[in-house]
């Protein structure tokens, strides 16, 4: 029988009030890049065999190929995206930039593509552009970042920042959204008109960083703020990862120890993808002779994760520990609710509160976050 352990691991807590700065999870262990599933592999090893058409083609159908490839990525990028967020979401990077106005002065959309964008921006009034890409998103979609940024400079009414955050990772958001919206909030305060918040399709880290905003900063109740959100733009932002960075600016980050286990020595390799790595890395175990089994130890803040185990590169969840409902895709995954059983009473119900649905901040603590997000980088 494969199993799972959890030993309360007490770090000393922040008095309550702010936190400055994330806390990161430890990496001392390697990860490795995973592509994501076989049907993904398999397209990307179509997309490669159209460009390769496409090489070899006629200059007249080259335009029609690279339309193909365009769209054979954008497939591929909503296939994961609404397996990774459990809700249907499409994204057709080759329609150019799409947008929507949640507040007057406040836009949620997809990436910028070329200098020209900008120009479209500049005409709606948007003085700030807020990107949370990465570079492998960016290289993903061929898109030229420094061409953009380079445009930007040459303007005088416009300005162009990036925050990243992991694309389709919950714990990744979490952890770096307090920086990020500190970031976007002394952008927004020093630029006023219009601010453009975007990721990738628009659709998870973008919404989220905005609904983030409007709860901590313009004064919304989070139900009230993602109902103003979804009445405006099609989306799914991850509301655990707001909640539990609002937790972590008040309680700190009190880390436990989890100990995954799998039985057996008739595999080569065991690894772990989820948790607080997102789905786009994994975590090899190591084989232990004494207990007959692959381990991995890791200290995971408190909070809900979800994982699935590799083995010889099948993803599998493990039948004897804890398991999701089904998500859109039929998918079923390992997951795990970390708590440390040494927490006061005090910060214990302080973090229930903010983790429940209907949840609200008093003006105390937003006056603590707006400390926070007013106070200079360190």
């Amino acid at each position: 029988m494969n199993s799972l352990q959890i030993f309360p691991r007490s770090l000393a807590l922040r008095p309550q009030g702010l936190i400055r700065g994330s806390t990161f999870p430890d990496r001392a262990l390697p990860i490795r890049g995973l592509i994501g599933s076989e049907l993904f592999q398999a397209r990307r090893r179509r997309i490669a065999i159209t460009v390769m058409n496409a090489q070899s083609n006629s200059s007249s159908n080259i335009e029609k190929d690279t339309s193909e490839v365009e769209e054979e990525k954008s497939e591929i990028y909503s296939d994961n995206m609404t397996q990774a967020m459990g809700a249907v979401l499409t994204y057709q990077h080759e329609l150019g930039m799409n947008y929507n106005f949640i507040c007057p002065d406040l836009i949620v959309g997809s990436c910028l593509q070329t200098p020209a964008d900008v120009d479209r921006l500049r005409n709606i009034g948007v003085k700030t552009i807020f990107c949370l890409q990465q570079d492998p998103d960016l290289e993903y979609f061929d898109v030229d970042i420094r061409a953009i940024q380079a445009y930007v400079k040459s303007c005088d009414d416009i300005e162009h920042y990036r925050a990243e955050i992991r694309d389709f990772d919950a714990f990744d958001m979490r952890m770096r959204l307090p920086a990020v919206v500190k970031i976007l909030h002394q952008a927004i305060n020093k630029n006023g008109g219009v601010t453009y918040i975007h990721c990738t399709a628009g659709l998870g880290r973008a919404p989220a960083v905005a609904l983030a905003y409007m709860f901590w900063v313009k004064g919304h109740g989070l139900p009230e703020a993602r109902k103003l959100l979804l009445s405006k733009r099609h989306c799914y932002p991850k509301l655990e990862a707001i909640k539990g960075a609002t937790s972590d600016i008040f309680t700190g980050v009190s880390k436990n120890l989890v100990k995954l286990k799998w039985n057996g020595n008739d595999c080569t390799s065991v690894e772990v993808s989820g948790l607080d790595i997102g789905w786009g890395q994994s975590i090899p175990l190591q084989y232990d002779n004494e207990q007959g089994a692959w381990i991995l130890e890791r200290e995971l803040p408190e909070g809900k994760y979800e994982y699935k185990y590799i083995i010889d590169g099948a993803w599998i969840h493990n039948e004897y520990e804890p398991v999701t409902d089904p998500n859109i895709g039929g998918h079923v995954n390992n997951c795990i609710h970390v708590h440390d059983d040494n927490t006061i009473a005090e910060t214990r119900i302080l973090r229930e509160r903010i983790m429940s649905d209907n949840v609200d901040l008093t003006a105390e603590e937003r006056s603590v976050i707006r400390s926070y997000l007013d106070s200079p980088e360190e």
